[in-house]
């Protein structure tokens, strides 16, 4: 599994270190993080569906000292960011903007932003292939102390819903049931969770 260590921990415990999985969905996106000199003015827009990582990877740009980041950009007053943009390119600093617009996607109405954020480089989270998905499921089951497998993965990757939200779901349901059954995730345990994330009547393979 490909992952990303933060520099700095936030959470609870010596050993609460946020980490990101890096696959197909964001390999590309990652790289580009890793080289902001070659940014148009050094400005990069992060996107992506939602619990995909975009603030994580905001976080792990800033705090190796890559440059600063504003998460949440889209929701931020137009004129305030366009200020924060100019004194980004005053300080040779470079700026990512990390959007959640979603699929209607950022829609901004200063003429003077829009035009910066239009020349600025846009990168996207996309979805994760088979192999993220698996990394995905134990890096989220490890969080939670869970005890599962390659064979769990190897059942699960083909019938769960195919998002970093959906396995985050899953694996915070399987996590549920067995502890409200007080036994370790059987096969058992998997079928009750993805039947009740994707319904009894969703397409199942044997």
């Amino acid at each position: 599994m490909k992952q990303i260590a933060l520099p700095l921990s936030s959470g609870t415990g010596t050993d609460a270190v946020p980490r990101i999985v890096v696959g197909s969905g964001n390999a590309d996106v990652v790289e580009a993080l890793r080289e902001p000199e070659l940014w148009p003015f050094r400005t990069a827009v992060l996107s992506g569906p939602p619990r995909s990582g975009k603030s994580l990877l905001a976080r792990w740009f800033t705090e190796s000292g890559l440059g600063a980041a504003v998460d949440d950009a889209d929701t931020m007053d137009e004129h305030e960011l366009f200020h924060r943009w100019n004194r980004a390119q005053e300080q040779g600093e470079a700026l990512l903007l990390v959007s959640n617009a979603g699929e209607e996607g950022w829609q901004i109405e200063l003429p003077d932003l829009a035009s910066r954020i239009g020349a600025a480089l846009h990168l996207e989270i996309g979805p994760p292939d088979d192999a993220m998905l698996a990394d995905l499921i134990l890096l989220h089951a490890e969080m939670r102390g869970l005890a599962l497998d390659d064979s769990a993965t190897a059942y699960l990757v083909g019938r769960c819903v195919r998002s970093h939200l959906g396995v985050e779901q899953l694996v915070a349901t399987i996590d549920r049931i067995s502890l409200e059954r007080k036994q370790a995730p059987t096969l058992a345990v998997w079928r009750e969770a993805l039947e009740e994330i994707t319904g009894p009547d969703q397409p199942r393979l044997i």
